[in-house]
């Protein structure tokens, strides 16, 4: 028998290609704004940290004549790569304590903060506005002088690589580490060389997050702990109870776990 109402049916097919179309150039538009949401995020996040890094960082010229240091433990022949400008760090946020460089990735450099808690800098940049980005920061319970045994410091696993987003790459590729096995740290008083020792995926409530009161044999098998959890071949040997730690800690996308590059410092430069 012959379809007595062709019309209605077109009619009805029409309407529901015309819906699912509509609603696909929603979905398509709203993931669109989101992207481009995202996308400005990032860059408003990495132009202020590359203007606060012109405002206060100055690179010295790596053949120059070292300066003289009066710590044992200085390396004589060794010169702090960068000189940072404190005043002007201080000015734009008096929460400042130190800057992170990085030696093996590029563009890992930025002021460290320290708050009264660890949640504000989660999302709050170093200018205190609101991003994704955050600010690089050390645990609020940890001296603000990177003076205790192990002082943990936190930054977000950036898409772009920006913050401590290519912190993974010392256990991805082998490559990083041999680049440099180095990150500095330098603070108004000194200028502070770490070497790393371990490199590795640890769960959020793990004993690599255990803050000491003072040297002892807690501090001392923690050391070996650590070595032991590590990824990577670091070859570091003689630690010792005198040895300061500090923590890198990023996300790994896991919400039970975090990637930690871990180093012991080995020089203390006096700043000039």
């Amino acid at each position: 028998m012959a379809d007595k109402n062709p019309k209605k049916k077109k009619k009805a097919g029409d309407f529901l290609l015309t819906l699912v179309l509509l609603i696909a150039i929603g979905v398509f538009c709203y993931a669109a704004y989101n992207l481009y949401h995202i996308y400005t995020e990032y860059k408003k996040g990495t132009d202020e940290y590359n203007q606060i890094e012109q405002m206060a960082v100055t690179n010295r010229d790596p053949d120059r004549e070292s300066e003289e240091s009066t710590e044992e433990e200085q390396d004589p022949g060794l010169t702090a790569p960068m000189k940072i400008d404190f005043d002007a760090l201080r000015s734009v946020n008096e929460d400042v304590i130190g800057w992170i460089y990085i030696e093996a990735l590029d563009g890992v450099s930025y002021p460290v903060v320290k708050g009264s808690d660890n949640s504000y800098y989660l999302h709050m940049t170093y200018e205190n506005n609101y991003n994704f980005a955050g600010t690089i920061f050390i645990d609020c319970e940890n001296s603000g002088d990177f003076s205790d045994c192990n002082t943990l410091v936190y930054g977000h696993n950036m898409k772009n690589g920006s913050m401590f987003g290519q912190l993974r790459k010392f256990s991805q590729d082998a490559e990083t580490y041999k680049k440099s096995k180095y990150f500095w740290i330098f603070t108004p008083e000194k200028d502070y060389r770490y070497e790393i020792i371990s490199a590795y995926t640890t769960g959020v409530n793990s004993d690599t997050y255990t803050l000491f009161k003072g040297p002892g044999t807690e501090f001392e098998e923690y050391l070996q702990k650590i070595v032991s959890y590590s990824e990577i071949q670091t070859g570091a040997e003689g630690l010792s109870l005198k040895d300061k730690v500090v923590t890198l800690s990023t996300c790994t996308g896991n919400e039970a776990t975090r990637f930690v590059v871990q180093g012991r410092m080995t020089d203390a430069l006096n700043v000039k």
